[in-house]
């Protein structure tokens, strides 16, 4: 008999659910205390579970002669309306399951740490190759010079900034040569973007050997906003009074400064 009751437990009811409607299967028509006696169920939740089985159409009441009394619903029927719930519930899951299966799955945007010289370099230089479009850099002279020969061969539109190296590819600025640029020691930096789709940026690599690999949407739109914004002022002041790079130098000075 427990064998019944884990199998109906497995349809989705309690176990003094299944317990009161086999009660009811065998005895046909009772009242809640015989349901409890023969089922064993608590005589303080018989009434609870009676009640959720009516409310499920399991089990059905009526008044006879000012007493209440259970029957359960027809073997056949209870039978029948297990198979056309679970026909409906594997139609549902089936087509579920079998719409994710052909939707390829969406990866989450990543950002990888990468070790070491020359595979970061290896990287770059695979970057370079997979470009369709367009290539955004901003290069100090040593990593310009590991990468200018793929930036010579890419066919995309190169556009970018670099920083002590003259006469660099057409498309890139010179940053221009200032007091920040010259003292900047060993905080130089690389970053180079593909199609706004992959991007890889870190520090110079003769002072650390680490880079960033990311396709994340809102990292490439920033960096590249950051070389734009260093093309801009870098035009800007070639435009201006000689006197405009000692302002902005002192204006640097005091943004970064602590009070």
């Amino acid at each position: 008999m427990q064998d019944i009751v884990q199998t109906i437990q497995s349809l989705g009811f309690s176990q003094y659910e299944a317990k009161a409607y086999l009660s009811l299967v065998r005895q046909g028509t009772a009242s809640a205390y015989q349901v409890s006696k023969e089922s064993g169920i608590p005589r303080a939740r018989i009434y609870e579970i009676l009640k959720g089985l009516e409310e499920k159409g399991i089990v059905m009441k009526e008044e006879r002669n000012e007493a209440i009394h259970y029957s359960s619903l027809p073997v056949d029927v209870f039978l029948e309306s297990l198979q056309t719930r679970w026909n409906h519930t594997y139609q549902s899951l089936s087509h579920t399951l079998k719409y994710l299966e052909k939707t390829e799955p969406v990866e989450d945007n990543r950002v990888m740490t990468l070790k070491g010289e020359s595979h970061i370099l290896a990287f770059c230089r695979t970057l370079l190759k997979k470009a369709e479009k367009r290539v955004v850099i901003s290069l100090w002279d040593k990593m310009y010079e590991n990468l200018e020969q793929e930036l010579k061969d890419t066919e995309c539109d190169l556009k970018g900034i670099v920083f002590q190296k003259e006469n660099p590819l057409s498309g890139l600025d010179t940053h221009r040569k200032t007091k920040y640029v010259e003292n900047v020691g060993e905080n130089k930096w690389f970053i180079l973007s593909i199609d706004a789709r992959e991007m890889i940026y870190g520090p110079a690599l003769e002072e650390r050997e680490t880079a960033f690999y990311t396709d994340d949407p809102v990292h490439i739109y920033l960096l590249e906003n950051y070389i734009w914004h260093d093309v801009l002022v870098n035009r800007l002041v070639k435009k201006e009074k000689d006197d405009i790079e000692n302002w902005i130098s002192n204006e640097r000075d005091i943004f970064f400064q602590d009070k």
